[in-house]
């Protein structure tokens, strides 16, 4: 085993890897932007190495600077939470090539899953439900409308490569699918250099729904129940809970059966996502694409497995024997109650605009069943340059009933002065009829907008 880890990130995912490391008894070695010198994780690590300008690209993003670093503080292992460099395949290259320990899954894997094409070829190939769709990348608009006009409307048209919703859209006719194109793979290449396009049957009023995967050593891929990622702002997660209340149980054992089945396509090790849309009517899947980190939702899952899913990174990479098999049961439902999330952003509450700033206060909410992962404190500066998310605000019940009640809770006692923050969306999406009932889908936040 290692004895030390250096964390190739910022913020909330570094002081959570932090915090676990240490208490496993490893040192710890922290990399900062110059707009990020004073951030709590910084001071926690027990060595802090600056890395370069605010940019991403001249920072957290370089990898000769996040190489020299761990070479500087004689890091043994690098573990590069979620963004950034945490899914090249190169950074992981580059990190075992150096004769570091990749806190990760291998390379290939990496790879294989990297591209929204390759990565549904081979789910199918594996038995893994896909949704129709192009089994080339597009490129030109003229081999997108004829693709469609075999496929049939509606289609999302989205990069092959990257993530985060850029340049994702929905087409229902060719008018659309001329003005989206166009836009979709222009985002494609400029954000991540490759301007190929998937496109995909779009399935209305589904719900996302990840299953959380753990590859072990001896080639085994356990499954550790679900995740609801259904809440979302422009394609992007903005809540999720576990167990999912639009997945009954013979769906979740299909489910939880398909993804074990893909992690061994790919020769899985680690800890990753397999994501899947879900059709809470037909009670049916289709495969959307595997993550292969740790997810920024991984708190729920602890909070109803009693795993520390960072500690079993840090031994499943140092070799060490894990603790995890008793709560991958053959259901896939780990019994533990219900928990939430809610991502706590430094945006508007009605448009989801960031708003940067420096924080004149920061009281976390406290009591039972309550915990928040946070990356920020009173005082610290919420710059443009980053992601804008500043804390995740998770609840745990022994049911549902109790989980919705313990966050309306927190939400209303959590205080945040400075920057405006997304709490008082969180307080009207925990008091929707939708949301409540458990039968919202993945449109539930752009109906809610749509109303004054």
């Amino acid at each position: 085993m290692f004895t030390s880890v250096l964390v190739a990130n910022r913020g909330e995912i570094a002081r959570r890897v932090i915090r676990t490391a240490r208490r496993m008894g490893l040192r710890t070695v922290a990399v900062y932007s110059s707009a990020d010198a004073e951030l709590p994780y910084v001071r926690e690590a027990d060595e802090a190495v600056p890395i370069g300008p605010a940019a991403p690209a001249a920072s957290y993003l370089d990898m000769d600077a996040v190489l020299a670093a761990a070479r500087r503080t004689g890091a043994q292992a690098v573990h590069p939470g979620y963004g950034f460099l945490a899914e090249s395949a190169t950074f992981a290259r580059r990190v075992l090539g150096a004769g570091l320990t990749w806190v990760g899954p291998p390379p290939a894997a990496i790879e294989s899953m990297g591209e929204k094409v390759n990565a549904r070829n081979l789910m199918a190939e594996a038995g893994v439900p896909v949704a129709g769709g192009t089994r080339q990348p597009v490129t030109e608009v003229a081999a997108a409308l004829d693709a469609a006009r075999a496929l049939g409307y509606p289609l999302m048209v989205k990069a092959v490569a990257g993530g985060g919703g850029i340049g994702m859209s929905v087409v229902h006719d060719e008018g659309g699918m001329r003005s989206a194109f166009g836009t979709a793979r222009t985002r494609a290449e400029r954000f991540f250099g490759n301007p190929g396009i998937l496109l995909e049957r779009y399935l209305e009023h589904a719900r996302h729904v990840e299953v959380q995967i753990v590859g072990l050593p001896d080639g085994r891929v356990l499954a550790l129940g679900e995740r609801d990622c259904s809440v979302q702002r422009r394609h992007q997660k903005v809540a999720e809970e576990t167990p999912s209340t639009g997945v009954k149980p013979e769906l979740r054992q299909r489910m939880v059966a398909a993804a074990v089945r893909a992690g061994q396509a790919v020769g899985y090790r680690n800890l990753g996502t397999v994501e899947c849309l879900v059709d809470p009517v037909a009670q049916d899947f289709v495969f959307l694409e595997m993550n292969t980190r740790l997810q920024v939702e991984h708190p729920i899952t602890e909070l109803v497995t009693g795993i520390d899913l960072v500690e079993q990174q840090l031994l499943l990479a140092g070799g060490q024997p894990v603790t995890i098999e008793a709560a991958a049961g053959a259901s896939g439902v780990p019994a533990g109650g219900h928990a939430l999330e809610l991502r706590v952003y430094a945006e508007d509450p009605r448009r989801f605009l960031p708003s940067p700033g420096t924080i004149r206060a920061w009281e976390e909410p406290r009591g039972e069943g309550v915990r928040v992962d946070a990356g920020y404190e009173a005082g610290s500066v919420v710059t443009q340059y980053y992601d804008p998310l500043l804390a995740k605000l998770c609840t745990w019940g022994a049911d549902r009933s109790e989980a919705l009640a313990r966050a309306r809770h927190a939400v209303a006692a959590f205080v945040i002065e400075g920057p405006r923050t997304n709490l008082p969306f969180h307080a009207e999406l925990l008091a929707h009829p939708d949301f409540v009932s458990g039968t919202y889908d993945t449109g539930l936040v752009a109906r809610m907008r749509a109303t004054p």
